[in-house]
């Protein structure tokens, strides 16, 4: 994202640089490989062939030799022509009967100590395996790269007599030196070829970005709310002229069109905040009139409780009024909600406080705990619980299913309140689940009204969630904010 930010003429610079460079450094590691490979190939190449050699040297000798041909008698028959065929062949010969002991070596006898009086179980058991009858075991050791190899050695009737094992030394100082040489040569050419893209494309960036530099000095100058002046540019390519003539044109049409965008845009905004004021009053004056009805039908003169349930109707107006109220001091200021009075509150108390404000005799409320403590404002809490009551109901309503049913459960998971609030009613069509949540959202075939927006602006606020999960059975509103541990 670094380059992409960087001036056209700069990227053109530094994109003909890299290509050149990642290119001879490509075509560097390229070479270095084949080379090893070629050396790799060389060396195990001449391991066999002076396996060959020394094979042949070993079957004369066998040959004419005056010693029983038995594994038993190889030192003896090579007691000191494998002396000679090392010095022959330049290679260190090791002898071995065929469960690995050791027989014979070309190695000094004051060397006797440092050779293995045993060949590799590993290189044994892949010798005796191989198809070939033949296994050749590449090894580092010391910082020297060797080869070694193994092979058996039969008599005339081709029955094995003992094991051949050549180690080599795979002496990389010539091959090192020409791939020395020939980088070096490579390095210089691509050092020329760097320095003359180099140039090119300083003059090729220059000669594409005068143009562009130009009508980009021109269109920082450009102001929404001034009178803008046109580019004129001569001698510029087709597609510069085009870019040009674009710009001209929009020039044209903005003037035209400056006047109207802001009458536009200061119409749109007054609608959209009488809406929203709108909205946000009606939402407390559903439940004073849902308590004002609920009052009426419940008074009773003769009730003993009828100071207590007078205070409780009185306590429910008296916040829905004062919520009227923050919403009137809210929008003077123009916020879209009323100002957060962050309190502990007992959320299974609160719950059934904005349930209590509805007649419905299917709403059922269930909790797992007796009290459950959350940082939550009163009022807001009891506006998340009752627009999604008054959801549900409309969508029973639409439905008319022969037992309607609202379940509201309250439980916690972990360091989480969960509020779901289940209906069976008409539920939410699969194209409205994405837009359910946007505000001024509404669709009467849905049954889901307003208010939906404002309840997910107030959860998120408190850092919660509300999900949504419908069917043709049932559908299940999920609240979710931190609870108080």
């Amino acid at each position: 994202m670094y380059f992409y930010k960087k001036s056209l003429r700069t990227r053109i610079f530094l994109s003909m640089f890299l290509l050149v460079l990642g290119a001879s450094v490509l075509i560097a590691i390229v070479t270095v490989y084949q080379y090893k490979e070629e050396a790799q190939d060389y060396h195990r190449d001449r391991l066999l062939r002076k396996e060959a050699a020394i094979r042949e040297n070993i079957n004369y000798i066998l040959k004419t030799t005056t010693y029983p041909v038995e594994t038993a008698q190889i030192p003896l028959i090579f007691k000191d022509k494998i002396y000679e065929i090392k010095d022959i062949h330049s290679l260190e010969i090791f002898l071995y009967d065929l469960d690995g002991n050791l027989l014979k070596s070309s190695k000094p006898s004051f060397f006797k100590d440092t050779v293995s009086p045993k060949m590799p179980d590993f290189a044994l058991k892949m010798l005796q395996n191989s198809p070939t009858k033949s296994y050749i075991k590449e090894f580092e050791e010391g910082g020297q790269k060797y080869q070694s190899s193994y092979t058996y050695i039969t008599d005339s009737y081709f029955k094995p007599l003992a094991i051949l094992n050549l180690p080599y030394i795979e002496d990389d100082g010539f091959i090192t030196k020409e791939l020395t040489e020939y980088l070096y040569r490579l390095g210089i050419a691509y050092f020329l070829m760097l320095m003359a893209a180099i140039a090119i494309s300083y003059f090729l960036s220059k000669y594409i970005t005068r143009s562009l530099k130009e009508i980009s000095e021109k269109l920082s100058e450009t102001r929404f709310d001034t009178r803008n002046k046109k580019i004129h540019i001569s001698d510029t390519p087709q597609e510069i002229s085009l870019l040009v003539n674009s710009y001209n044109g929009m020039i044209d049409e903005l003037e035209n069109s400056a006047a109207q965008l802001a009458a536009s845009e200061r119409e749109t905004a007054w609608r959209e905040m009488a809406k929203q004021v709108a909205h946000e009053i009606k939402n407390p004056l559903t439940p004073m009139r849902l308590t004002v009805q609920s009052f009426q039908r419940k008074f009773d003169r003769e009730d003993p409780e009828i100071d207590s349930k007078m205070a409780e109707f009185t306590n429910t107006l008296l916040q829905q009024i004062d919520t009227l109220s923050s919403i009137s001091s809210a929008f003077s200021t123009y916020a879209k909600m009323p100002a957060q009075q962050d309190e502990t509150l007992n959320v299974v108390k609160i719950s059934k406080l904005a349930l209590d404000i509805f007649n419905e005799d299917y709403i059922y409320f269930f909790s797992e705990e007796e009290e459950v403590r959350a940082r939550f404002d009163r009022t807001q809490l009891i506006r998340v619980i009752t627009n999604l009551v008054k959801n549900s109901i409309q969508s029973i309503e639409q439905k008319n299913p022969a037992e309607p049913r609202i379940d509201v459960l309250l439980k916690t998971e972990g360091a989480f309140v969960h509020i779901l609030v289940t209906d069976n009613g008409i539920g939410v069509p699969e194209e409205n689940k994405s837009c359910i949540f946007e505000p001024q959202f509404t669709t009467k075939n849905s049954g889901m009204g307003l208010g939906l927006g404002m309840v997910k602006n107030i959860v998120e606020t408190y850092g919660g969630t509300i999900t949504l999960h419908s069917s043709e059975e049932k559908t299940t509103f999920k609240v979710s904010f931190p609870a108080m541990l």
